[in-house]
């Protein structure tokens, strides 16, 4: 339904749901009682991502028997988690010690009071090495006060991975800086080289971290923005306009089947499988495409998010772990924070389950270690260089009134995102046009200018 013009502050605040990268598995229950945590034990809430999963394992073979605190896990569906986080938090009921956020959510929750800040902790934990940490993760943890509020776990930029060797057989050539209109005609050319092989597989499922997360990418580069910076919505505009047509007809000519309810995994699967010569996407899918096992390792390039009016367009994402701040074990839920984000973790991931599995995108020395370099070596340096080009304060050709690159930092993203998307994902589908969804779209987004006028 319409998203109201006004809000209480709390309503605003506990708008925190939705859809991002995680590949969707199913939810599991591993623990955390309802009264939550005390003496050696911790109740930490997670999204349900592969890493995240190889994380339970490690965390009681290793870090409870080295510390003797027990750790109970909750794992959801990242729709899910969002909710039960932000229910729980924003009661600061204090059944959760740690949970997993996003550099959408740290900042909003910081302002609400509901994180633990880090600081301190940090100070006196020398061997956790915060300066080692990139700086735009560094960055994208802290609060409006200057203050960290969040460790990331793994982060991630988005960049175009595509078959080399279908490439070839064609006589193609990626440039070193793609741009869209490149990668559209790379696509046209490409459909049906192989199998019923489609040139690109794009997101079209509906989420304000599904399909919106690369079409506002689009958006950006081709001088469009949701909001100026006077916070007049601008999803009418031709910009917007432009890259919306652009990135649904792409999709539509020649995108996989089933676009409109596609989303990460989907297109992981289908890269994965040769349904798809191109993909635009997370940096963060590459270890899974060059994992052991994989049909495509080996087969794969890699490239810049493509651009046409910036410089750059990757997206900035990473799950983080959050301390709640009315946990009543924060000195134990620092011990776990500072561990499952230290080089000692990846390291052990690197040893026991293989180096393209380490949840990299966080730290500096990730990117020196030999044995990640040669694992990773097709995709590592141009994901650290896409993390480090990333601008979620300047991610356009003007100015922005919030941070964020394909995200706009407000708590009311969660619902005008997603009901943006319902209407994008309708045109991918061809049940209307975009330029009825982007005039819907821009009602939506009205009702949000409105409440933020004058700030």
């Amino acid at each position: 339904m319409p998203i109201p013009s006004r809000r209480r502050p709390r309503a605003i605040a506990v708008a925190a749901a939705g859809t991002l990268l995680a590949p969707l598995l199913s939810g599991c229950w591993t623990g955390a009682g309802g009264a939550g945590s005390g003496g050696d034990s911790l109740n930490v809430l997670m999204v349900n991502n592969p890493q995240m999963v190889e994380l339970q394992k490690l965390t009681r073979d290793h870090f409870t028997k080295e510390t003797g605190i027990t750790v109970n896990f909750t794992v959801l569906p990242e729709n899910d988690v969002r909710d039960r986080i932000s229910q729980d938090f924003a009661n600061q009921a204090g059944q959760y010690d740690v949970a997993t956020l996003s550099n959408y959510e740290i900042p909003i929750y910081a302002r609400n009071g509901w994180l633990h800040e880090m600081d301190g902790y940090v100070a006196e934990d020398t061997a956790f090495d915060q300066e080692d940490i990139l700086e735009p993760m560094r960055q994208s943890l802290t609060g409006d006060d200057g203050k960290l509020y969040g460790q990331p776990f793994y982060g991630e930029s988005s960049f175009l991975m595509y078959r080399k060797d279908i490439f070839e057989k064609l006589g193609l050539t990626m440039p070193e800086k793609p741009t869209w209109e490149q990668v559209a005609d790379f696509a046209a050319r490409i459909d049906d080289a192989e199998n019923d092989m489609k040139g690109i597989c794009l997101r079209g499922l509906p989420g304000w971290g599904e399909s919106m997360a690369p079409l506002t990418t689009v958006v950006n580069t081709m001088g469009g923005t949701w909001f100026d910076e006077d916070w007049n919505a601008r999803l009418d505009s031709p910009e917007f306009e432009k890259a919306a047509k652009f990135y649904v007809d792409l999709v539509r000519s020649h995108g996989q089947s089933g676009a409109a309810q596609s989303g990460f995994a989907e297109c992981l699967n289908n890269m994965t499988q040769g349904k798809t010569a191109m993909w635009y996407d997370a940096t963060s899918a590459a270890g899974q495409l060059e994992a052991d096992g994989s049909p495509v390792k080996g087969k794969l390039g890699y490239a810049p998010a493509p651009v046409e009016k910036t410089e750059s367009s990757g997206w900035l994402y990473t799950w983080a772990w959050g301390i709640q701040n009315a946990s009543r074990n924060t000195d134990k839920a620092w011990e776990f924070v500072s561990w499952a984000s230290s080089k000692e973790y990846e390291q052990l991931v690197g040893d026991q389950i293989g180096w393209s599995n380490v949840p990299a995108g966080k730290r500096a020395s990730t990117y020196e270690n030999p044995d990640y370099i040669a694992e990773a070596a097709s995709f590592q340096e141009m994901t650290r260089e896409a993390i480090e080009q990333a601008r979620p304060t300047d991610p356009g050709v003007q100015p922005r009134p919030a941070p964020g690159i394909q995200f706009v930092g407000i708590p009311e993203f969660t619902d005008l995102g997603t009901e943006v998307s319902q209407e994008i994902s309708a045109a991918i589908a061809g049940r209307q046009s975009v330029d009825s969804a982007l005039k819907k779209a821009q009602e939506l987004a009205e009702q949000i200018s409105e409440d933020y006028e004058g700030r």
